[in-house]
């Protein structure tokens, strides 16, 4: 039996986001979900090999399979922003040919990552000066620190995890995550405090952070999804963050 149906809008009318997310990556995807907003934001995901431990060699590495990660995502929709969610990667293979190699693979208005997410959070709270957290060995931190200073942005203050599997990282209990950024973000050589990896759980103690410390408290997803949202024309659900309050300029 042959059945009657209808066409109804395309998801997304009131934003479409492409997400590529690292196939070691258990965390983005869930803090994402926090942040969508009501309305009819579609957000389509697509995955990127990676390496269960982090290197600059096996970041470098992931720059080969960014158009086919990009080309998986569904060539029917015309995306206003896709992100490529791999903080220390963009670092190594620069925030420009990241957006070049992106948006060879779909039909894209914008491309952002979270190195170029965090550069335009800080310009939008007038930030200079980063307490720098992350959970990287010693060159995969210094290749961000160095991406950092080449945007204005200096990283006097550093600590790190110095754990480079991707397994271990996802399952940092946010508990140690807050009391690590608490502890460099009170350093009053800083004027605010990121937590760098999107591996990292962070959306939960945002706020915890900034009231101990009394500054702004970034992260690597919470910058991303705010730059991404915004790049989509709509902002966050949430509002337990001072540059959630922020449009993207």
């Amino acid at each position: 039996m042959s059945l009657p149906y209808s066409l109804a809008p395309q998801i997304g009318t009131d934003g479409r986001i492409g997400l590529i997310v690292l196939q070691s990556d258990e965390t983005m995807e869930a803090e994402f979900r926090q942040v969508l907003p009501d309305a009819d934001v579609g957000a389509f995901v697509s995955r990127i090999p990676s390496a269960a431990e982090v290197s600059n060699e096996s970041l470098a590495a992931m720059e080969a399979e960014l158009p086919r990660a990009s080309g998986l995502l569904p060539k029917t929709v015309d995306f206003d922003v896709v992100g490529y969610g791999c903080t220390s990667a963009s670092s190594v293979i620069g925030t420009e040919r990241v957006a070049e190699l992106v948006g060879a693979g779909c039909t894209t208005a914008h491309v952002t990552n979270p190195v170029s997410a965090l550069v335009a959070g800080c310009k939008a709270l007038g930030i200079a000066k980063l307490a720098l957290l992350t959970p990287y060995a010693e060159e995969v931190s210094d290749s961000l620190r160095a991406a950092l200073k080449a945007n204005g942005i200096d990283t006097p203050v550093f600590g790190s995890f110095m754990e480079p599997v991707e397994t271990k990282v996802a399952r940092i209990d946010p508990s140690s995550v807050r009391d690590a950024a608490i502890k460099l973000g009170q350093d009053k050589g800083a004027d605010a405090v990121f937590m760098s990896c999107t591996n990292l759980r962070t959306l939960s103690i945002l706020q915890d952070v900034e009231a101990t410390c009394d500054k702004p408290a970034l992260s690597s997803n919470q910058s991303f999804f705010w730059h991404m949202l915004g790049l989509a024309g709509t902002s966050p659900k949430r509002s337990d963050g001072m540059l959630w309050d922020h449009k993207v300029g």
